[in-house]
């Protein structure tokens, strides 16, 4: 790819994904009306699900009876789901169990 091609590549990622976020802001902006139920149920249901679905994913090839597989991801899920409990940021929780994990595969397992 040139210089170019790249460049236009980029920008038509990011018109998309900024469309894709931006969309249901702009449709759904009345002052006066709500969304209608069933965008009000995703957003209830979704980030749960995906979350799910993203634990399914992650732990997906671990085989626990084969080496180590298994415990350096168990000890980050539990690291994960406990600053979860105690300070109830996803974030914080997300970068917490990743930052576990790297540490132990990187400089322990």
């Amino acid at each position: 790819m040139t210089a170019v091609q790249m460049g236009l590549t980029i920008a038509v990622c990011t018109a998309a994904t900024m469309i894709t976020r931006f969309l249901p802001f702009v449709v759904f902006s009345s002052k006066d009306q709500q969304p209608p139920e069933v965008v009000r149920y995703l957003g209830r249901v979704l980030p749960a699900a995906i979350f799910g679905m993203l634990i399914v994913y992650c732990l997906k090839s671990v085989t626990p009876f084969a080496g180590s597989r298994g415990i350096p991801e168990a000890i980050a899920l539990l690291v994960t789901v406990g600053l979860h409990k105690w300070k109830h940021e996803t974030l914080l929780s997300v970068a917490g169990g990743t930052l576990c994990y790297v540490l132990l595969v990187q400089l322990v397992f």
